[in-house]
Order: structure tokens, then C-alpha cells, then sequence
């Protein structure tokens, strides 16, 4: 199955905390390596006023179940100081579970697909760099959603990039 993770942060240093996300998601059995989107500097939605964060997706091919997944990302969150202090508020990582193939799940600890992904340009812009044929399912390609999305909160780091994992 597919899997798509949105990874951000907005506190200490940016960038090394998404790649360290990006190596230690792919360290362990069970996920493999397809893509990384560019970087990109985003305004912070919803919250607490706030830094801007760096956000980015990396797209998988996984047969582990949607929760196993869901436990591996909690335990990088953790490992990399992640804090849930405040709902939206700043953090070191945040690594969300943005689809696991087509598969549907609701149950108060987990919801796929994400149940804002599709109104999130910090999400999509970069998902959509990735994989410019995405498709969200329930909701249609990403590029059509892209379209009517306000994008001027995110601005690609040219100067900064993703290397895959080892």
C-alpha cells in the first residue's frame, strides 16, 4: 500500500529534524523508500502565534498496518523531543499519517485518510511535488484541490532539501 506522511516543524533546527524523521521512518522493516517532496516554508495554521514551520511529505510503500505505522511515527515523534502541550502549538516534529493506501479508519486514536489534509496547502503543495498524479482518497487528485486552495502561505526552500535514506 501507499503511504503518504506529512512531516513539519517549527522549533531548533528545522531541517535536521526532518531528515532524522526521514531516516529513522525508513530504519526499521516494513517501509520502503518511493519519494520526498522539496522543502517548503509555511505559515503556521491555526494555534498560538507562532515561528513559520518547514514542512515537506515522503511517500512509502508499506504492508504494515495503518496503527503499527501510527505507533513507529509516535515513537520518532517522541524521540526527537515532540511535546503536546498545546493543540497546533509549536513542536520540534510533527509527522502525520496522511493516507495508507485506500484504506478508511475513524476510531478517535486514528483517522485516515486525514481528516484535514485536503484543505491543507502545507500539505498538498508538497505532496503534489512528489507525486504529481496523487490522489486523496474520498476527496480526488491533489492537484484539483491545490486549485482551490490558497498556496501563498507556502514558499518552497530552494536552498533546502531531503536526502532519501540509506
Amino acid at each position: 500500500m501507499r503511504a503518504v506522511l506529512g512531516l513539519g516543524g517549527n522549533l531548533g533546527s528545522r531541517i535536521d529534524y526532518l531528515q532524522s524523521a526521514v531516516d529513522a521512518l525508513f530504519d526499521a522493516p516494513g517501509l520502503t523508500f518511493v519519494a520526498v517532496s522539496p522543502v517548503y516554508e509555511t505559515d503556521p495554521v491555526g494555534g498560538p502565534a507562532q515561528d513559520p514551520y518547514l514542512n515537506a511529505v515522503v511517500i512509502g510503500e508499506t504492508m504494515l498496518d495503518p496503527r503499527t505505522l501510527l505507533d513507529r511515527v509516535h515513537g520518532i515523534e517522541d524521540a526527537f523531543g515532540r511535546t503536546r502541550e498545546e493543540r497546533w502549538g509549536p513542536r520540534t516534529l510533527d509527522v502525520d499519517l496522511i493516507m495508507v493506501g485506500d484504506l478508511r479508519c475513524d476510531d478517535g486514536e486514528l483517522t485516515l485518510p486525514h481528516p484535514r489534509a485536503h484543505e491543507r496547502a502545507f500539505v498538498l503543495v508538497p505532496w503534489a511535488a512528489a507525486d504529481p498524479a496523487a490522489e486523496l482518497p474520498g476527496h480526488g487528485s491533489v492537484a484539483a484541490l491545490l486549485a482551490d486552495l490558497d498556496q501563498s502561505g507556502v514558499r518552497l526552500c530552494s536552498d533546502l532539501s531531503l536526502e532519501p535514506p540509506d
